[in-house]
């Protein structure tokens, strides 16, 4: 027996095939996009600091001991976290006795704190290879906001070595190391109180 009710589409019909196809969309993004977590090779990790010697000179330094990793999706450039850990203790400028008086508690006070810690807070990418890093420095027992200026050089497989994954990164900010409390040589001229720090490393993927 013929239907009484006039042949028409089912309206709910293109609704339930968008849901799917935006589903399997969000599947398909899903399985690309993937936070990592990276480690960042200590053998290819450069930790520098310049500021100023009685006008005369900058004094360029290093620390020689750094350790960090951090959680990123090289899909989408998000940063979900991060952390780097440096030994004050390993602090190196060529010269023993300048390098003894920045552990002494006129400057880096290693004895009562080992390590300067920077915790990422967040990351805005302005392009494929630049972006702005904010995070939180602890120094001397005190903790500030700090933003670098990141720029990611390369991101491929390691040619040789490990093979794996790498990211090669190269990161910029200035402090005033006054904010932290050192204030060694500050009112007199004898030492800068604005310190460039400079971070040049490898991370490898995990």
């Amino acid at each position: 027996m013929p239907s009484l009710l006039p042949h028409t589409r089912h309206p709910s019909l293109p609704i339930v095939a968008g849901l799917v196809l935006t589903l399997g969309a969000l599947s398909i993004a899903s399985a690309v996009a993937e936070p990592r977590t990276y480690e960042i090779d200590p053998e290819h990790f450069s930790i520098g600091f310049m500021t100023e010697h009685v006008g005369y000179a900058d004094t360029l330094g290093m620390f020689l001991e750094g350790r960090g990793e951090f959680v990123y999706d090289e899909q989408t450039r998000q940063l979900h976290s991060g952390t780097v850990e440096i030994r004050t203790d390993s602090v190196f400028t060529n010269h023993e006795e300048r390098d003894n008086h920045l552990r002494s508690n006129d400057f880096l006070d290693a004895g009562r704190y080992s390590t300067i810690v920077f915790e990422v807070t967040g990351f805005e990418a302005h392009s494929d290879s630049e972006g702005t890093l904010e995070g939180e420095l602890t120094l001397l027992g005190e903790t500030r906001p700090v933003t670098l200026d990141v720029t990611l050089n390369k991101a491929d497989v390691y040619p040789f070595g490990h093979g794996q994954h790498t990211l090669g990164l190269s990161a910029r900010t200035t402090i005033a190391r006054s904010d932290w409390g050192m204030t060694y040589g500050v009112d007199n001229g004898m030492v800068g109180d604005e310190v460039e720090l400079i971070l040049e490393l490898e991370a490898i993927r995990q």
